[in-house]
């Protein structure tokens, strides 16, 4: 199916985990992009043996990550919840815990530049038209991923990431459900 590499990292943003994905290293075609999400993550399999997935919905989701075609945005992301024990990547809902790891990928990919100690990054998810300023930690121009930040329910500490929701909207009317054949 995938005849060269795609590059992707792994993220934990809040109680969740996710591949992080650039939008220019997957197909435009929205059903084959699904079927190599689907492949990635190891799903349909109820443990997700031959992929990233964790084998539960709270580990099986995937960002895909460009510069923002709005002029007031810096990225847009697409959120994507891809099946554990289904052949299914749901493009409706929006994860505000995947949301955290989108502006520390952009710079480290090259998308962003740290601009100071604490670098702003405007993040417009394209499932809902949410817009959210994301205050990312860049001592010397590099992400900081060391820190005291706690989360119930998920072991150890991180650094913080601030998450100003601008814009928030519920739902789109053209958003919709994308399963493969």
């Amino acid at each position: 199916m995938v005849d060269r590499g795609i590059p992707c990292m792994m993220f934990r943003g809040g109680t969740s985990k996710g591949a992080y994905f650039l939008a220019s290293d997957l197909p435009a075609n929205a059903a084959e992009r699904d079927r190599i999400l689907l492949s990635v993550m190891g799903s349909p399999d109820p443990r997700q043996v031959d992929g990233l997935g964790g084998a539960h919905p709270l580990t099986s989701k995937v960002a895909i990550v460009s510069r923002s075609k709005d002029k007031d945005c810096d990225i847009d992301f697409l959120f994507c919840q891809v099946g554990v024990d289904k052949p299914m990547v749901d493009t409706t809902p929006n994860c505000g815990n995947i949301l955290a790891g989108v502006a520390p990928f952009a710079i480290e990919r090259g998308l962003i530049e740290a601009t100071k100690d604490v670098t702003p990054v405007k993040v417009r998810t394209i499932n809902t038209g949410t817009v959210a300023e994301l205050l990312i930690e860049t001592p010397g121009g590099v992400v900081n991923y060391d820190g005291d930040a706690r989360i119930d329910g998920v072991p150890g500490t991180a650094a913080p990431v601030v998450i100003n929701f601008l814009k928030a909207v519920t739902s789109r009317a053209n958003s919709s459900t994308r399963t493969p054949n």
